[in-house]
């Protein structure tokens, strides 16, 4: 059995027909091929697939895509306005906040939405904020640089 769903993903008007028992990560990445967002571990430890709904983080491997029905959705693909980055992904450029990528759209994800109430984040709020977010290549050093300088970025 399957069900209709309909949404708006990265500003476009989307729909599917989906089991209801399909997670919203796989319906936008194997339904709508974005594959931006990642699947990382499959018990939302890591991070990777974090998305904004309505506007608030979300990690997209522990949601059903019938509760995203009506919804906004926004993947990494959706951040940058034609070749201009959006200024967290930017700053993630910049600071070398990037190791092999398979994280990043997650941690950026994240910390668009960390910053967005708190733009004097400090770097002790910033790594308590990205706990749910994991990167295997690094020591976080650069990607805590990468989210205070977006989040200057993203206030001026």
């Amino acid at each position: 059995m399957s069900v209709t769903v309909s949404m708006t993903v990265n500003g476009k008007a989307v729909s599917g027909n989906v089991e209801p028992r399909t997670l919203l990560v796989q319906f936008l990445r194997d339904h709508l091929r974005l594959t931006g967002t990642h699947v990382g571990c499959d018990t939302s430890q890591c991070g990777a697939c974090v998305v904004h709904l309505d506007g608030v983080s979300v990690k997209s491997c522990t949601m059903l895509t019938v509760q995203a029905e009506g919804a906004a959705v926004t993947t990494i693909e959706g951040l940058a306005q034609g070749d201009r980055l959006h200024p967290m992904q930017e700053a993630f450029r910049e600071n070398h906040g990037l190791q092999c990528g398979f994280c990043t759209p997650g941690m950026v994800m994240s910390a668009i939405d960390l910053v967005r109430d708190n733009p004097e984040i400090t770097e002790d709020e910033i790594r308590k904020g990205i706990d749910g977010n994991l990167c295997r290549c690094t020591g976080y050093h650069n990607i805590v640089k990468s989210i205070k300088a977006g989040a200057a970025a993203m206030k001026g």
